[in-house]
């Protein structure tokens, strides 16, 4: 199962301060993906799957909680270069590429992996892992760049997770995926309100 996740950063509120950053919708956005995709994914595949499901219903939960997040992450990433000139706007069209970059990178190290080892059923687990992986290590740099310590900190957690579930067999990552993943998004999105309203 592919998990191709673009997400810049998101600003909702026009009149907030250039810079300022609101996750709020991203991050229910991409929680909905994972705990509905992945969790999809979890439950319906291995050897004896707890349910038996289409097996496009995964796919298309994933994509659909992708694309909800995305969509919200890049109409608002526009607005939040709006009134921001000089070195941040440079910061922000250097963060906005890294998704570009990393994703690409992400796709030839999996193609090539799987051919020359001639696994291809391996790229089921690893673009979902790979890209919580890519994910979190853009999220540090975002984290960093605009001093966000819970970006940071939901981008620590990402990486490590994305790895991590590496070691486990199917359905196991779609399982760590799920909870663990979406479990961070879901609590990423109320301590966004929290900061948020610390910095108003």
């Amino acid at each position: 199962m592919s998990s191709l996740t673009i997400a810049p950063t998101v600003v909702l509120d026009s009149r907030s301060v250039p810079g300022q950053v609101d996750n709020r919708l991203a991050y229910a956005g991409f929680a909905l993906a994972y705990l509905l995709g992945h969790g999809a994914a979890a439950v319906s595949s291995g050897s004896d799957p707890l349910v038996e499901l289409p097996g496009w219903l995964p796919m298309a939960l994933l994509a659909t909680g992708l694309v909800g997040g995305s969509i919200a992450a890049t109409v608002a990433a526009t607005r939040a270069q709006r009134g921001v000139a000089g070195p941040e706007a440079l910061t922000g069209r250097l963060l906005g590429s890294a998704w570009v970059v990393g994703f690409t990178a992400l796709f030839l190290a999996i193609t090539g992996l799987t051919s020359a080892f001639d696994r291809p059923e391996l790229q089921t687990v690893l673009w979902p892992t790979g890209s919580a992986f890519v994910v979190g290590l853009i999220y540090l740099a975002e984290g960093a760049a605009r001093r966000n310590l819970l970006h940071y900190l939901l981008g620590s957690w990402l990486a490590l997770v994305g790895t991590a579930a590496l070691f486990l067999g199917t359905p196991g990552p779609f399982w760590v995926l799920a909870v663990a993943g979406g479990g961070a998004y879901v609590l990423a999105t109320v301590l966004e309100g929290r900061r948020l309203a610390a910095h108003r």
